[in-house]
């Protein structure tokens, strides 16, 4: 019950969380007002980096949500061509992360990275369709226990400065394993081949969990 309402913060945000802090204190002597304020954002720092246990399904034959947000796009595109697949169809999913929402991001099947790109951009709102070719990104491009290509690309967005990346090339993944994390609001696409999509547009999804496609 503890851990459910003050779940654990990712690595990345203790440093946010000790300056937020201090600022807190600094203030309160300064104003109370401008304190609790400050003390608010510093729950807001905490509570975006939190890092909650997920309950994964562990099966290969379906696609769990690589990140907690909302459904913006489900679509047939031609693939990445950072990764060289440009010339082969996927079908596509967008979820957008706003800075309310967990932002660990989880690798939707089990499988091995068989290539990490990452590529510097700009800083649109990430829910707009040029953000996935615009904005700064990085991909993670897997084979899942079933010979499929799975391309996960973490898409920085308007107030997101810095992508995370815990992954390595090579790496054996299981299904649900966290790959990194996006700071301050972003989205996250899935390519993916041989599967039929669970989800619509407009639906909510959190990260490891939500059945994002089946075989």
């Amino acid at each position: 019950m503890f851990t459910k309402i003050f779940p654990p913060i990712h690595t990345e945000g203790y440093k946010f969380l000790v300056i937020a802090g201090f600022i807190t204190l600094v203030l309160l002597f300064i104003s109370g007002f401008l304190g609790t304020i400050s003390l608010l954002l510093t729950i807001w720092v905490y509570y975006f980096f939190r890092d909650p246990e997920r309950v994964i399904i562990e099966d290969d034959n379906y696609l769990v949500s690589p990140a907690d947000g909302e459904v913006i796009k489900v679509e047939e595109v031609d693939g990445p061509k950072e990764v060289n697949l440009e010339n082969k169809k996927f079908k596509k999913i967008s979820i957008f992360m706003n800075v309310f929402d967990c932002h660990v991001n989880r690798t939707p099947c089990a499988g091995k990275v068989e290539e990490i790109l990452y590529k510097p951009g700009k800083f649109f709102n990430a829910s707009l369709d040029k953000a996935s070719e615009d904005n700064e990104r990085n991909y993670y491009k897997l084979k899942d226990k079933h010979g499929n290509d799975i391309i996960v690309v973490q898409i920085a967005g308007l107030i997101a400065r810095r992508i995370v990346c815990e992954t390595d090339n090579g790496q054996e993944l299981n299904q649900g394993d966290r790959i990194g994390m996006i700071r301050f609001g972003s989205r996250a696409d899935v390519y993916y081949e041989n599967y039929e999509p669970l989800v619509k547009v407009g639906q909510k999804t959190i990260s490891g969990e939500t059945l994002l496609a089946k075989k």
